[in-house]
């Protein structure tokens, strides 16, 4: 907006009031100011100069309209030392201050009713107005820093409008991210020690960052079983890609509503981990979330192949059963193949994930690290998908949020890429979320490769340092025009400084992010080569050392979450607590156990190997009796029904995991037994 060209400098201006300059142009939701004379000794005081984000006020009778500076300009520069010149501020409206007289207090609205009229005096915004358009409401807000104009002015966030209406954290790489991320979780959680929030950590980054506050997931300790997955998220894992693999897919389709039958009728009547009641097996669908045994299905890829006459008809029945043994052997893949046994332990899963109840852990940290690269947007899919769904069914009583870091990964602007359930699963929750107490937080380091559809549902913003024009207009388009001039300073922000707009705030600003505890930073500093390089490391235990920790990555370490899961499913008395680790002397004692056709194949129970290998009592009330009798109980059973072994081996079952199965339900018999 240019200035009139018929501008003069003002002889004289009586600076008493304060102010600054006056109002020479109002047009819409924008206003310009002349400058008071720019040789005025007042402007030699920098803190009184108006600068790009500074809020100026402009008193009315009733109210007092607030503008933020969105340019500076001068228009008719001096031609000679001691000439006059004309200083020109480029105002957005944004609000204005009512006060209550009988409440005796200031409120801020956004948007003008009472429009500034020409020759209105303009001031800098004093601490107290300041005050009252940041603050807010201190009851429903928390403090996440200080605002650039004047850092004794905390900068607040209003929580319901940040996670109701979704909130982003965007920035080039290094500009602190994970540190923003964290600082304002961490503040939402303190003042609201109740909290359902999950976080995906890609990075492992996050655990300390809220040591005394998360719940840490990891492939090493997480269950997710294969019968929570929908069919397209399944088929993802065992066949990947679906091009030339339609027959495998129709064989799925076809076997898997059958499987979950089976398990169904065959627990209808057994009260010790049989399916939650008001669900009828004959109505299951290919993604009804219900268990059933990874055994079952490969009894029939076997059953149907052996009615094939046609050796070409075998090729998709023996690849889906190669794919499924090779999965099933994974360790992996052991927290989604390898549990103890089948057992419908959803509201279990959903606690744990959700923190119901929370005792005193708020908030779930997922790490991804060590997930098999060609399944982690599975896992991120089928994380997002339980987030709305679990929402949906809790008819919003219990709101969740769910944090994406890295999210250019699950919902790229491609649409030729990524995952397309995962991307459906997100655009849900930004979408129809807010509705049933589903709130998303996205944090990426490159939004012009993000769906701009999600981002668009983003109504708050942080906006660290940026240096890609691409990713600087995507910004742009997101913010409204009266703080479009505070985006001209993204490739210019300092550490921990941020421009803030949205829902969320009361007004677009540029604020610097408060601290963190050094105890609470996450471990995504830089690495410091200079200072690395200055020794050499390079011995053989070193080395050792590496190859130890990459190797365990990929492995098992033990069943014991999963054990403890079961057992509080199958109403085993109390919530169990994990064994302690068992003695090097007693896995010495069990490791020649360990192969032969056992170590080959997955049990009927759907028991992984690896699970096998490493899986831990459960202690609780009266459990000690129930382990010592647990190997006689065994014993018992295969003497009395030596019959139902053989029949086992005959249709290609592990009777060893069936005793198994039985020996809980004894053990449990004699517990209820006890309890009476």
């Amino acid at each position: 907006m240019s200035a009139p060209a018929n501008f003069e400098a003002p002889q004289s201006v009586d600076l008493d009031d304060g102010s600054i300059g006056r109002i020479v142009s109002v047009t819409g939701s924008k206003a310009i100011v002349l400058l008071d004379e720019a040789l005025d000794a007042r402007f030699l005081q920098i803190e009184d100069r108006p600068e790009m984000g500074t809020l100026l006020a402009i008193h009315q009778t009733n109210t007092t309209v607030l503008a933020i500076v969105s340019a500076l300009s001068v228009p008719v520069p001096a031609q000679g030392e001691g000439d006059s010149e004309i200083w020109i501020a480029e105002l957005g409206l944004v609000g204005e201050l009512r006060r209550d007289t009988q409440k005796g207090r200031i409120s801020f609205n956004r948007g003008v009713t009472v429009y500034p009229s020409l020759g209105d005096r303009v001031c800098v915004a004093s601490t107290k107005e300041l005050e009252a358009a940041f603050c807010g409401d201190p009851e429903g807000s928390v403090r996440i820093g200080g605002i650039r104009q004047d850092s004794a002015i905390p900068a607040m966030v209003r929580v319901d409008d940040l996670l109701g209406k979704h909130f982003a954290v965007l920035g080039t790489t290094g500009t602190g991210k994970s540190c923003t991320t964290a600082l304002i979780l961490r503040s939402i959680l303190q003042k609201n020690p109740n909290a359902h929030i999950v976080l995906l950590d890609p990075h492992n980054e996050y655990a300390t960052s809220f040591k005394e506050w998360g719940e840490i997931l990891s492939p090493r300790n997480m269950q997710l079983p294969y019968w929570l997955l929908t069919f397209e998220e399944l088929v993802e894992v065992l066949i990947g890609g679906s091009d030339g693999r339609k027959a495998e897919i129709e064989i799925l389709q076809e076997l898997i509503p059958i499987a979950k039958g089976r398990y169904g009728s065959g627990r209808g009547k057994d009260a010790q981990g049989g399916l939650r009641r008001g669900l009828d097996s004959a109505r299951f669908t290919v993604d009804t979330p219900v268990p059933y045994r990874m055994s079952d299905l490969t009894a029939m890829i076997d059953e149907r192949m052996g009615r094939l006459e046609n050796k070409r008809d075998l090729h998709p029945y023996r690849q889906l059963k190669q794919r499924i043994d090779m999965v099933s052997q994974d360790a992996r893949y052991a927290f989604m193949f390898g549990q103890l046994t089948v057992y419908d332990g959803m509201a279990q899963i959903l606690g744990r994930i959700f923190r119901v109840p929370v005792a005193g852990k708020p908030i779930t940290i997922l790490e991804l690290t060590g997930l098999p690269m060609e399944i982690v947007n599975v896992v991120v899919s089928v994380i997002c998908r339980m987030t709305f769904d679990f929402a949906l069914w809790s008819e919003g009583q219990i709101p969740v949020t769910i944090v994406c870091e890295e999210a250019h990964r699950y919902v790229p602007a491609n649409s030729k890429t990524g995952f397309e359930p995962c991307k459906r699963a997100i655009a849900k929750i930004a979408k129809e979320g807010r509705k049933y107490g589903a709130s998303l937080c996205i944090v990426t380091q490159r939004p012009a490769e993000i769906d701009p559809t999600i981002l668009s549902q983003c109504n708050t913003v942080f906006a660290l340092r940026m240096s890609n024009d691409r990713d600087q207009q995507i910004v742009q388009s997101a913010v409204s025009e009266t703080g479009s001039g505070l985006l001209e300073f993204l490739p210019a922000l300092g550490q921990r400084e941020a421009i803030a707009f949205g829902d969320g705030v009361t007004l677009p600003v540029r604020m610097r992010f408060d601290e963190l505890p050094i105890d609470a930073l996450p471990r995504s500093s830089t690495a410091r080569f200079s200072e690395k390089w200055q020794s050499s490391v390079g011995d053989d235990d070193f080395l050792e050392r590496v190859v130890e920790r990459w190797r365990a990555s990929g492995a098992d370490s033990g069943d014991d979450d999963s054990a403890s899961m079961m057992a509080e499913a199958m109403n085993f008395g109390e919530k169990s607590q994990p064994a302690p680790a068992p003695q090097p002397a007693a896995t010495a004692k069990r490791r020649p156990q360990q192969g032969g056709a056992a170590m080959s194949r997955q049990g009927a129970n759907g028991e992984h190997p690896a699970a096998a290998a490493n899986r831990s009592a459960v202690r609780r009330p009266g459990a000690q009796e129930a382990a010592d009798g647990g190997e006689a109980a065994r014993a018992e059973l295969r003497r009395r029904r030596p019959e139902e072994a053989v029949a086992a081996r005959e249709n290609g079952a592990d009777p060893e995991a069936a005793d198994t199965v039985s020996a809980l339900r004894s053990i449990r018999e004699r517990l209820m037994q006890r309890a009476r």
